[in-house]
């Protein structure tokens, strides 16, 4: 027997914020393997007697290789006819889609993706901020922090991610937030473009402090936290009109 794939996008954590197909996938799975941030009430939309697998990964933690997530997946798939494949945020925003796509495909595996919010476009909510502005923001990027060895990407596009009339947001950038604060300065974003970290995002634990990159930089060099957040910066990341 060969299973199908839902690819669910789960939000940013907040169950109130997943889409329908999303929970009726749930509600209908054999197997869920989930993302760490996509645990919790989440994972009450699963019906009884479903299997549940851990497979998240965390910065600074012992997590599986992604090699044995894929695998995983397609054993899964072989023996159960509706497997989930839970991701945090959404599934095609670096969340390593592709790995386990390619995965499936080989196996000969049929799959669907289902989209969900990013935490990018859940903090701006929260923040009561757009991520656009007719005239003053007309694009918004998305860039991660930090690549397979957890240094910042050498391969960034410094000079798009320093334009101050863009809003851009860092995924997973908290440690090397300093060091692409310095690049970004050198590289001509004025130290003072507002930017704002959000941490736990739709969590009752959500915090949102807004700053400059300087300081922000500066605040990111003294503090050692791995609570999952989320960099905005741009002229939009003050909240304010």
């Amino acid at each position: 027997m060969t299973g199908f794939v839902s690819f669910v996008s789960s939000g940013p954590g907040d169950p109130e914020l997943l889409t329908l197909k999303a929970v009726a996938r749930l509600q209908a799975a054999d197997a869920v393997l989930f993302d760490d941030l996509s645990a919790g009430p989440i994972l009450a939309h699963v019906r009884t007697g479903a299997d549940l697998v851990s497979v998240g990964k965390r910065a600074g933690r012992v997590s599986p290789r992604q090699q044995h997530v894929s695998r995983l997946l397609v054993d899964y798939a072989t023996t159960h006819e509706r497997v989930v494949r839970l991701k945090s945020g959404d599934a095609g925003i670096f969340g390593r889609l592709e790995e386990e796509i390619e995965a499936l495909s080989a196996a000969g595996i049929g799959y669907e993706i289902i989209p969900g919010i990013t935490s990018a476009c859940a903090a701006a909510a929260a923040a009561g901020m757009p991520l656009t502005r007719r005239l003053k923001s007309r694009r918004v990027q998305f860039v991660t922090g930090h690549d397979v060895t957890g240094a910042l990407p050498e391969q960034l596009n410094f000079a798009a991610l320093a334009d101050p009339s863009a809003t851009t947001a860092v995924f997973m950038g908290k440690r090397t937030f300093p060091e692409l604060a310095r690049r970004l300065i050198a590289a001509g974003l004025p130290a003072n473009t507002p930017a704002m970290l959000a941490e736990s995002v739709s969590h009752p634990d959500q915090q949102l402090r807004r700053t400059t990159v300087a300081e922000l930089a500066d605040l990111m060099a003294a503090e050692d936290s791995s609570t999952p957040a989320l960099i905005l910066y741009g002229a939009l990341a003050t909240g304010r009109p």
